[in-house]
């Protein structure tokens, strides 16, 4: 069966009988979406490099666990989700103990800034990245269910799999994130919301 045509259920399918080839097929045809997904969560591009390969080696190592009868890419946002988290929370260790220990200012700055930065202006202009600043600014609670149903396109229903709870709770916290930007944001940053997605 050619890698292009056959659904993800079977190209795990393939993989746990011993075709290797078949992962990668994998990763080719979720590569983009995830890079996508992980890159609103941490610092820089090469931190989302980094966490969608620990993500697909997670994936790699945990396939005997997936269900096959469930949305493949739902699986896999929930591991990338899950690494992107632990990413926070080492940073977060680490900036704390840079503040314990008194170190310079200089030294401080090496730590990468979570806030979206000049890409982001490049990018869509200032309006963009007041919106993206605006995002990142948000609790995690609100900003997970936001990105995965209005930047990334999943149902409710789909964002609740990977976040673990509810489609009520993730359709509460989109709504409640939506209005916190719109109270941070002029009527025109906030329409560049639905541009991005």
């Amino acid at each position: 069966m050619s890698h292009d045509v056959a659904t993800d259920a079977e190209l795990v399918a393939e993989v746990l009988s011993g075709r290797e080839a078949a992962f990668t097929a994998l990763m080719r045809r979720h590569k983009t979406w995830l890079y996508l997904f992980v890159r609103r969560h941490v610092a820089t591009s090469e931190d989302a490099y980094d966490v969608v390969q620990e993500a697909f080696a997670s994936a790699w190592s945990a396939l005997k666990s997936y269900d096959r009868a469930r949305p493949f890419d739902i699986w896999l946002r929930r591991i990338a989700l899950n690494k992107c988290r632990d990413r926070g929370r080492r940073e977060a260790v680490r900036r704390r103990a840079f503040s314990l220990v008194g170190l310079a200012p200089d030294a401080a700055e090496q730590i990468p800034d979570t806030a979206p930065g000049a890409e982001a202006a490049s990018i869509g202009g200032q309006a963009l990245a007041r919106l993206n600043a605006a995002i990142a600014a948000l609790p995690d609670k609100l900003k997970q269910p936001l990105i995965l149903t209005s930047l990334q396109g999943l149902s409710q229903r789909e964002a609740a799999e990977v976040l673990g709870v509810t489609p009520k709770v993730v359709e509460m916290r989109a709504y409640r994130a939506r209005k916190q930007l719109a109270d941070r944001l002029s009527p025109g940053d906030f329409e560049d919301l639905e541009q991005m997605g």
